[in-house]
């Protein structure tokens, strides 16, 4: 059974940073082909962060990018968002999600590529 779990949300003041994990359990992160980050704020639909595919190639989406990271961490099994540079527009609950086909710049962004999700973890950006 896959199971994805987020951890390390919290609150931070603007400017400030927070590193998500999404720990793998029932798949590897190293094999799971292609791995996403989304966001759902308040009122709002959910949006694709940032992703990457099996090969390691990275993808944000403009509103994030040059402030976040991220990066398969496989000696823990994980999917970690480094998220810098904070804004209050940020604030959302974060969901991990994983896909059992590839993906490409054109295509990571689409919640139906993605297999299994987790719960989320809520992170909360003040001003």
């Amino acid at each position: 059974q896959v199971q994805l779990v987020e951890s390390g949300g919290g609150s931070v003041q603007a400017g400030g940073s927070v590193r998500l994990s999404c720990t793998a359990s029932g798949i590897t992160s190293s094999s799971s082909v292609c791995m996403a980050w989304f966001r759902q704020a308040s009122g709002k639909e959910r949006e694709a962060v940032a992703g990457i595919n099996a090969y390691g190639s990275p993808y944000y989406a403009d509103s994030v990018q040059g402030r976040f990271i991220i990066f398969k961490a496989n000696a823990k099994n994980s999917l970690d968002l480094q998220m810098n540079s904070l804004k209050p527009e940020d604030t959302a609950r974060y969901y991990c999600a994983a896909a059992q086909s590839g993906c490409y710049s054109y295509s990571w962004r689409s919640s139906s590529l993605y297999n299994y999700w987790g719960q989320g973890t809520q992170v909360t950006v003040s001003s």
